[in-house]
């Protein structure tokens, strides 16, 4: 997906929010956007999102399916959570079964089951921005957008939005999502955008000064999950083997990996970067 020469401003002959925008993001990246609070970091969001379109300029390749998730839940609505996903999965082009699960898996993920009878009203700031995250991962999106998604959630489910961004990212899907808490650290291989006075800029994220490879092996059902585990925990991911074929032997301990770019040995293992399973 393409921002191209996007421009916005919120009424005629006012100032510029976004100008001369110009910013791609390709299938499997993530991208932490930037910038302190009222530089339009959520206005460069709504706009990849589709819910702001450019005053000029304009986006290209948008997956079909976006999960939007706002910095504020609108919860002012008469619904009760349950009922509130079921009609969003419907929207999205569930079937009803299919929506019923959707909202079931992820009511349950995200500590919403006991929620599920109670109106939207109802609900504490963190709770609402759980259902928002609930809403936009009903259908497994090709572009999901979060701004500031950490915001006033538990500490458990501030643990569970990298495994999530992780989910997507892997899927093939693109994200997008905004920080001023310095969570980015829990997205290790994400992309930065700065938004400042206007102009977004791309930013690279300095090098570890040493880097250890730790190879692991894992169960193939279980790779997944410890991928997401991983990058959830600061580590790096450099490759992912497929599984070895039942009685074929695996590489040698202590051979390196061919098509691994090689990483300088930090003086200790401990603190280092885990190579992910192999």
């Amino acid at each position: 997906m393409r921002l191209e020469n996007v421009w916005l401003r919120y009424r005629r002959r006012g100032p510029w929010v976004l100008r001369e925008a110009g910013v791609r993001v390709g299938p499997g990246e993530v991208v932490v956007v930037l910038g302190r609070n009222g530089v339009g970091k959520s206005t460069l969001l709504q706009v990849a999102a589709g819910v702001l379109r450019p005053s000029r300029g304009r986006v290209t390749g948008r997956p079909p399916h976006v999960g939007w998730v706002p910095e504020r839940f609108p919860a002012d609505q008469p619904f009760t959570v349950e009922r509130y996903l079921t009609a969003m999965g419907r929207v999205a082009g569930l079937d009803p079964a299919a929506a019923r699960r959707a909202v079931e898996h992820w009511t349950s993920r995200l500590g919403l089951a006991g929620f599920r009878r109670v109106r939207l009203p109802e609900l504490s700031k963190g709770t609402a921005q759980k259902v928002g995250l609930a809403q936009a991962m009903l259908r497994p999106p090709g572009l999901l957008v979060l701004d500031e998604p950490w915001e006033g959630l538990d500490a458990a489910t501030r643990e569970l939005v990298p495994a999530v961004i992780d989910e997507v990212a892997a899927a093939g899907g693109s994200v997008l999502v905004s920080d001023h808490r310095g969570e980015v650290a829990r997205l290790p291989g994400a992309r930065r955008w700065t938004v400042a006075d206007g102009t977004v800029t791309e930013s690279t994220p300095s090098a570890d000064a040493a880097l250890a490879v730790v190879e692991v092996a894992v169960p193939a059902t279980r790779v997944e999950g410890t991928v997401a585990r991983l990058r959830a925990d600061g580590h790096q991911i450099l490759r992912v083997r497929p599984p070895a074929r039942p009685g074929a032997e695996g590489p040698s301990a202590g051979a390196p990996d061919a098509g691994a770019a090689p990483v300088p040995r930090a003086p200790e293992a401990t603190g280092g970067t885990t190579g992910g399973p192999r």
